[in-house]
């Protein structure tokens, strides 16, 4: 079983272990994406990242 979340009408997370929401909708995994370090394919990833402009260094500065 994986720990699943979906989010309610406040926008918060409600945390679950089914795979659908009360709604019918399917929930969202709460575990992050597996690392590897011999990831072969990370240096394209930041490269389209950096084209398109989704690199945190790319972004404006929050307002807090």
């Amino acid at each position: 079983m994986y720990l699943m979340y979906y989010l309610n009408e406040k926008n918060e997370r409600v945390y679950t272990l089914n795979k659908t929401s009360p709604d019918g909708k399917p929930t969202i995994s709460a575990h992050p994406a597996r690392f590897s370090p011999d990831d072969k394919y990370s240096r394209q990833r930041v490269l389209l990242k950096k084209r398109f402009g989704l690199l945190l260094t790319q972004q404006p500065k929050p307002i807090i």
